[in-house]
């Protein structure tokens, strides 16, 4: 069997944790910060994980994460 070729897009923007879990970045936190508040940003800057559903999706993006 050949090797599966891991999606690189996919493998900038999500992290599998030991549990099995995805982790992502929040999104709106790159630019035009001016007009956010504090507490906004603050909370972007945190990352989170991805739903049950997605999970699916994403790990064959990332077969060997």
């Amino acid at each position: 069997m050949p090797k599966i070729k891991t999606n690189r897009g996919a493998a900038k923007r999500f992290k599998l944790t030991a549990t099995g879990k995805v982790k992502r970045k929040k999104a709106y936190h790159s630019h035009i910060l001016n007009s956010k508040t504090t507490k906004r940003k603050r909370h972007l800057r945190k990352a989170t994980y991805i739903s049950k559903p997605e999970q699916r999706n994403i790990k064959k993006l990332l077969p060997y994460g």
